[in-house]
This record gives C-alpha cells, structure tokens and sequence, in this order.
C-alpha cells in the first residue's frame, strides 16, 4: 500500500443494511471535518445507482458522492466514486469506471470477475489519499454480505487496503438494530473484526434514555463504543442514490399546484423533481397509478435506464393513456431524458443498446421527435434559455434526438403548447426556470404561479450545513475524527469467529 495512504486519516461509514443512513452520515461527517479546515474527500468505492451527475470534467459519479463533496466543499471528480454501476435490468448493469462508459457486467461475475474494477477502486482511494488530509469512505450494502465477502472491494476489502477504521451505522426506525448491529461484526472474520470500531444510531425518536440501557449492554456485549444517535428530523432532505423511499418524496397535501411524477421501474435521476418539492405551493407525487393523473396541474416522465422497456410497462398500466388525455386537455407535461424520449414519435435502438429491447419502438406521439440510440454517451453540463428565463443543467444519455423543422426549442429538446421535453437533468433547480415551468402549468389550468423566492443551491447548502450541526450536536465529532487519524483500537473478536 502506498505509504502516503497510510498517513492520510480516513474512515469508512459502513451500515447494517442498504438505506440504513449511511450516505447522510457520510455527508453529515464531511461538513462537520470541512468546517474545521480539514481538506476532506468523500469516497465510495462502488455505487450501485441509476441517479448519477456529471462532474465538471465530464466525468459521471454517483448523484450521493456529488453532494457529499458539495458537504465537504470539495470539487467532485471521479476519482470519488471509481465504479458506478448502472443497473439496466434484474441481472445486468452497465459500467463506468473513472466517470467513462465501461460496458456491462452481470450477477455472475460478482464475486470473481471484477477484479479490474477493484485495482480501479483502490487507485482512486490511493490517488485521493495522496491529495487530501482525510478520506470518509461509504461503504455498500452491508459488509456482512459473507456471500460476496471473496471479492469485496467496496466495504471490508477496502477497509483491509487501506487499514481503515470502520463505524457501522444502524436505522433504529426499522426496528431490530441492536440485532443487526451485533450480528453485522460476529458475522465478520477476526480480520475484518479488528477494523470495526464504533456504531453509530440513526433517526431515532424519542425519549434517549430510554434507549440508554440497550446502547449499554450493546457496547459491553460488542466491546465497541456507540459514538452518536441522530435523531430523526422531518428537516432532513439529501440528494438520494437510490429509489427505496420514492413513495415519501412529496410536499404537503394542501398546495396550489399538484405535480405527479410516474414512478418507472428503472428510473433515474429522480432528484430532477426535488426542487419543486421545495416549493411550498406545490404538491410532488410518485404515482404508477393512472388514476393519480386525473388531478395533476403538471405530470412529469422522469428519466429512465430503460426506455423502451419501461415504455411497454407504461402501457401496459394504461398510464400512456392517461398522459394522453392530460394533453388532450391542454394541461402540462415535462419529459426528462428518456421521459422526453418516450414523448416522441419513435425510439429506435439498431445497435442493442438496451439488452433485450425491440429495435424500433412507437412513442407516445406528444412532441414531434424521433430517438436513435448510440454507443457513444452524451455527458456534458449545458447551458442556456427558455419560457424567457436561464437554466443549466447536466446531460447523461445514449440517445441522439432529432426534431422536425419550425419546433419550438426547449433546453435542447421541444415545446408544443404545455408539452415539454428536455435531455437536461437538473435543469428545475435554476429557479427562474422552475418558476417558469410551474407557472406554465398553472396558467393551463386558467391560474398563475407566483415565485416563491426559494433558492435551491442556498436550500441545499443550508440542509447540508443542518447535517453538520447533527453531527456535532449528536455524534462524538472528537471521538471520530482520532479514530480516523490513529486507526482502529484493539477490539475483541465476537460471536462464532470468537
């Protein structure tokens, strides 16, 4: 191992479970050490994730690793998170290493074929090491996958690379965590074991002395210290990496505007509509009911990791026709990506893009355009002008549009009356734009929409500002932060390795 690794602090958030708090931990930690002066970097060896962003340099990372260097007011690049994978269907993903296009890799392969990913993965930490005072690495999953432990790069193998201290974090809310923190170490080998050094309680609420007994005879039972519980906050709000909690993601049932956003099986970027669940006089809504759609001021088709795909489970739900007589009433609707794709007339795959799809597929016939999936992806950050207002955004896609003459452009992509499509993620967090859009849709329904004056990127520093003073208030920052410069401490081994 380089030596310079050895001597940079670093710490790896691992949890008990997938959506166990692991990325906000992450994040919140990264704000807490920034705000010290400390030259943080946030790493993740391997995400497995449809919501990534592109970096400055083009490069695409994890949407969680993006924030997490906003959190720790870093730059964000890809050597933050080497090895995205993007799942295109139950057993195959596609791959980027180092922020490219890397092809696919299957269930099979595992626990034996990636050993190129991993020498990607660990060069990235070492190259990271070398540049920053200290590294906070989030695991994946849970470390006591045993199933996948031979060939491991994410939580335990990366921690034995880089001799790397360890805290687990556990969601007290789903119940059953002292089991789950307790069985997390036992299951590991006395290796791994030794690296483990604290856990840490996430969204508990209530009376904490009540809870107070269990942390207790936790740490003599584990022989490891609980080094903080953060309590639930309904003002807690974080870019997400995964789709486990859509159906939570929504405003308050009693605004002006209501927006429904279809819920695809293989969505993607879903953080698209997170600013307008900022605004107070809009209602967001996940739905993959059509019925939903009756009442919506603006339905939004998010972006999609299978378009054609999830264009067949649209109809077969009856949503195509729903998003049609929406339309036909002249009430809005925003595609993004591959929601914009489905939009047009056509989407054509001649080169197999999309494992298993059809070549060449009807679209829904709302926007004059035609769709040709490429080998080569579009990453990019554009910039520009519409419904009179500014708007930047980002663009990660395989597709390549075509658009018959005399359309009305929008953002790169298509106007017809309150019909909308755009290949921009992000492009509602401009807020002129979003105003614009909102009011759009209000105005096809006889209303207006007035700004709210929320500033996305000021609302989303302030939420990350709010995780560093949890972190401070509620973990042992102190307790932490040694550990992260001077490594694990001696650790009994515990259950069957014992």
């Amino acid at each position: 191992m380089d030596s310079q690794a050895r001597r940079t602090a670093r710490l790896m958030v691992a949890g008990t479970t997938s959506d166990a708090g692991k990325s906000l931990v992450t994040s919140a930690l990264c704000r807490a050490f920034a705000r010290r002066g400390i030259r943080v970097a946030p790493f993740k060896a391997q995400n497995m994730s449809n919501n990534s962003m592109v970096c400055a340099d083009g490069a695409e990372i994890g949407r969680a690793q993006w924030v997490q260097a906003l959190a720790a007011r870093a730059e964000p690049e890809a050597a933050m998170n080497p090895v995205l994978l993007k799942p295109g269907g139950d057993r195959r993903s596609h791959v980027v290493v180092m922020g490219e296009p890397a092809g696919e890799i299957s269930s099979r392969e595992f626990i034996g074929g990636r050993v190129h990913l991993a020498e990607a993965a660990y060069g990235a930490y070492d190259d990271l090491a070398s540049r920053y005072d200290l590294v906070v690495a989030e695991g994946a999953g849970s470390p006591a996958e045993i199933n996948l432990r031979a060939g491991d790069y994410v939580n335990m193998g990366l921690a034995r690379h880089a001799d790397m201290p360890v805290v687990v974090v556990g969601d007290i809310d789903r119940g059953g965590v002292f089991a789950a923190f307790f069985g997390t170490v036992a299951l590991l080998e006395p290796e791994d074991q030794a690296l483990v050094a604290g856990f840490v309680v996430n969204k508990f609420r209530g009376d904490e002395s009540l809870l107070a007994p269990g942390l207790r005879q936790l740490e003599q039972l584990a022989g490891r210290p609980v080094l903080g519980t953060l309590p639930w906050s309904p003002d807690v709000w974080l870019d997400s990496e995964d789709a486990l909690d859509l159906q939570g993601r929504r405003a308050g049932s009693d605004a002006a505007l209501r927006v429904v956003v279809v819920r695809l099986p293989r969505i993607s970027n879903f953080t698209d509509v997170d600013a307008l669940g900022l605004e107070p006089e809009v209602d967001v809504v996940f739905t993959a009911d059509p019925h939903d759609l009756a009442d919506a001021d603006l339905v939004v088709l998010p972006g999609t990791r299978a378009t054609i795909s999830d264009l067949a489970w649209l109809r077969s739900r009856g949503l195509d026709r729903a998003i049609a007589r929406h339309a036909e009433a002249g009430r809005a609707v925003l595609g993004i990506c591959g929601g914009f794709q489905m939009l047009g007339r056509h989407v054509h795959d001649p080169e197999g893009i999309e494992a298993g799809a059809p070549d060449s597929v009807a679209g829904l016939g709302l926007l004059p355009v035609e769709t040709t999936f490429a080998a080569e992806k579009t990453l990019r950050l554009p910039r520009g002008e519409a419904l009179g207002a500014a708007a930047s955004g980002y663009e990660i896609h395989h597709g390549r549009i075509s658009r018959d003459a005399g359309t009305t452009d929008f953002l790169g992509g298509v106007q017809e009356g309150a019909v909308l499509g755009t290949m921009w993620h992000g492009s509602l967090e401009s807020d002129a734009l979003r105003t614009a859009v909102l009011d759009l849709a209000a105005r096809a329904r006889g209303g207006s929409f007035v700004a709210s004056g929320v500033d996305f990127a000021a609302a989303r520093d302030a939420r990350l500002d709010l995780l560093g003073d949890l972190a401070e208030k509620h973990l042992d920052v102190d307790a932490l932060l040694a550990l992260a410069e001077q490594g694990a401490p001696a650790v009994p081994v515990i259950g069957p390795h014992a």
